[in-house]
């Protein structure tokens, strides 16, 4: 193409430079700007990728730069206000999860980016992850009503708690983690939620008071099926079955298999699948099983820069063949709606019904 998309990066952490360096790699994007609030991260990356203009003040950054997208991995509790700014600024929005703190600002945000024609993608990284399309391609073949079994728990010390615990300043493990999987099971579904309900327990006193850094919501579909999502976050938390990701229906079940040996809080693992086992519930007429369980090797999957190439392969994609993304935007509504009632289930002791 003629004219480059000029794009202003926003969050320079793990996330932030992941997509900057996609952006970087892509002859249709030029980085205009790098913004973060420290600058250790921002020298770093500004280095790394030629050297860069660098902002520390969000606002500041997008007024200079004038940009016509701007990618936004800076904390949650920022995604909100910077999305509004950017769309009002007349720029197309890459943001990752969650979209917003609430579902009635995630809302006024979807129908402000309509109403501009400004194209808005939610950071879902397994929905370009092939692994995780067959994943949920397989369990679709499992009958109703299906039950499914997630979670990630994160052993985290070092940087990786004290990240952490930045994060739980304003939104809970289940919350910020949650929105991935839940997603997944209303692609597998494909039915309504009307139900959630939610657990969790306070760990630790470094928290900011009413945080909690273990929690587990349960969620029924209109179609009967069923899922709980666990996450917790800590040096305290269990390394025992950290990464469950396993769907049952009538006719059998669907799992990914047991990880490499990895670190439940390594970032490149949470994505890993490295195989799928499909199991056939059929029986013989001796009752035994018809079929022997099948293994979808996944071993040549996309790292995580792989998957985030693919994600802004998505955005410019949408950007360049002014795609409809309603779905997908309302999709990010739905997820988002069903995390925060199992917050709020959690904090008043209260099934919440949708």
């Amino acid at each position: 193409m003629s004219k480059k998309i000029r794009i202003l990066v926003a969050g320079c952490g793990n996330m932030g430079a992941s997509h900057a360096r996609a952006y970087h790699k892509m002859d249709e994007f030029e980085i205009v700007g790098l913004v973060s609030r420290g600058p250790k991260s921002r020298e770093k990356l500004s280095e790394e990728l030629g050297g860069l203009p660098e902002f520390d003040d969000f606002d500041t950054a997008l007024a200079y730069t004038k940009p016509d997208a701007v990618s936004i991995n800076t904390y949650p509790d920022t995604h909100a206000d910077y999305v509004m700014k950017s769309l009002h600024a007349g720029a197309h929005v890459f943001v990752e999860k969650p979209l917003a703190e609430t579902v009635e600002k995630a809302t006024e945000i979807v129908e402000l980016a309509k109403k501009l024609n400004k194209k808005l993608v939610i950071g879902y990284i397994l929905r370009v992850h092939p692994a995780w399309k067959k994943f949920i391609e397989l369990s679709q073949g499992l009958g109703k009503p299906l039950v499914m079994r997630m979670n990630l728990n994160q052993q985290s010390s070092a940087d990786t708690w004290y990240t952490h615990l930045n994060l739980m300043k304003s939104i809970s493990p289940i919350v910020d983690c949650g929105v991935h999987y839940v997603d997944v099971m209303c692609q597998m579904t494909r039915s309504k939620p009307i139900r959630v309900s939610g657990i969790g327990a306070r760990l630790t006193d470094e928290l900011v008071p009413g945080m909690y850094n273990y929690g587990q919501l349960q969620v029924t579909f209109e179609d009967g099926s069923v899922g709980w999502y666990e996450a917790g976050w800590g040096p305290m938390i269990s390394n025992t079955a950290y990464f469950v990701k396993d769907v049952i229906g009538p006719k059998g079940c669907v799992s990914i298999m047991d990880q490499k040996e990895s670190d439940s809080d390594d970032v490149d693992a949470h994505s890993k699948t490295n195989a799928l086992r499909l199991h056939h519930a059929e029986l013989d007429e001796s009752r035994n099983f018809a079929k022997k369980d099948e293994i979808v090797d996944t071993s040549e999957e996309p790292d995580h820069q792989g998957l985030c190439d693919l994600e802004q392969e998505f955005f410019l994609k949408a950007i360049l063949e002014d795609q409809d993304l309603s779905e997908h935007m309302e999709d990010g509504i739905n997820s988002l709606r069903i995390v925060l009632a199992a917050d709020e289930s959690f904090k008043t002791g209260k099934t919440i019904e949708l």
